[in-house]
């Protein structure tokens, strides 16, 4: 990780603490306030208790059945052989339930987080969260915190080193706006985000420390997974095209897990007062299924300045991350077109 975090470190040397956050793990769901340095708990929008995770697991549950069908009493429980490890607030929920849409996916709706919070009750109780599956279907789950844990690529690795890998990547600018705006709505006594973006507001140093900024520098992330698992078993997916094409993307999941392209534009409905597409049953006539109210949650109004500053801060490592992916997201280009 040495060339991401070189880039970084000749960003924030002036402020003297790139060494130290880039020292400390980033714990599931932690923000570091760039006043007191203290953490505070920001719980994942979707996080797991064991008694949800239980229920999942149990006989008749539909928590780990595809959208398309109830849970089978058939089958056995396997190790998921993919994997949705991120982002936050990139659209990783959108994703899961697309695919769930497939036949051949069963996918637990939780959010386990066992490679980050659970990893100590052993790969049985992971597997017991599990749905059960026939031969030639594909377990998944998702858990966003993996792809910003430091521990996650090994144990993955450790588990299964063929697991594919599914990244949803979003303008780290907006992600972190959108991170933002998810604690404001359960902590509205939190400072502006201006205020926690910032070490120095008066000199634009921006605090790389906090979670909604750190997580959105994507090459540094990645360096820790590509010392495990070669690109060719992760996919990344755009996170602005799930909204604007959601078909072709999943078109590329697909092909990825090796389905039959089942999932397609019959699928989605675009609703205009939510702002994203939702999911239908091509067979069905009921309504559009479409994400909660916790999703398409309205952006407070950034400083336009502010905004400038933190898209300078990512272009370096949204440069950097085009060239390790071979893909250009062209965040830079979608900015400039505002």
């Amino acid at each position: 990780m040495q060339l991401v975090k070189g880039v970084l470190e000749s960003i924030v040397s002036r402020e003297g603490a790139a060494g130290a956050w880039l020292r400390t793990p980033l714990a599931p769901g932690e923000v570091i306030t760039a006043q007191s340095g203290a953490f505070e708990r920001d719980p994942q929008e979707s996080s797991t208790t064991d008694e949800e995770l239980s229920r999942a697991g149990s006989p008749g549950s539909r928590g780990g059945s595809g959208s398309s069908s109830t849970t089978p009493d058939y089958g056995e429980k396997r190790l998921p052989q993919a994997l949705i490890i991120g982002v936050k607030k990139g659209g990783t929920r959108a994703l899961l339930e697309a695919i769930r849409a497939h036949p051949d996916v069963r996918a637990v709706g939780t959010e386990p987080h066992f490679f980050d919070r659970n990893y100590e009750k052993g790969l049985e109780w992971y597997r017991n969260v599990m749905p059960k599956t026939l031969d030639g279907q594909i377990t998944m789950e998702k858990t966003p915190s993996y792809f910003v844990t430091n521990e996650a690529p090994r144990r993955i690795h450790s588990m299964a080193k063929d697991t594919k890998l599914i990244v949803v990547v979003r303008n780290p600018v907006t992600r972190a706006i959108s991170d933002y705006t998810q604690t404001l709505s359960k902590k509205p006594e939190i400072p502006t985000f201006e205020v926690l973006a910032f070490k120095n507001r008066t000199l634009g140093l921006i605090d790389a420390s906090w979670s909604a900024i750190r997580i959105g520098i994507y090459a540094l992330h990645l360096e820790n997974w590509l010392q495990y698992f070669p690109l060719s078993q992760i996919l990344f997916v755009s996170g602005e095209r799930l909204i604007t094409d959601p078909a072709g993307e999943m078109a590329k999941v697909q092909d990825f897990l090796g389905l039959k392209r089942i999932v397609t534009e019959k699928h989605f409905y675009f609703n205009k007062t939510k702002g994203f597409p939702c999911l239908k049953k091509p067979e069905d006539s009921s309504a559009p299924r479409c994400l909660g109210k916790s999703k398409g949650r309205t952006h407070p109004k950034i400083d336009p300045d502010v905004i400038h500053r933190l898209r300078k801060f990512y272009k370096p490592f949204n440069v950097m991350f085009y060239q390790m992916t071979g893909q250009d997201f062209q965040w830079e280009q979608e900015e400039s077109d505002k």
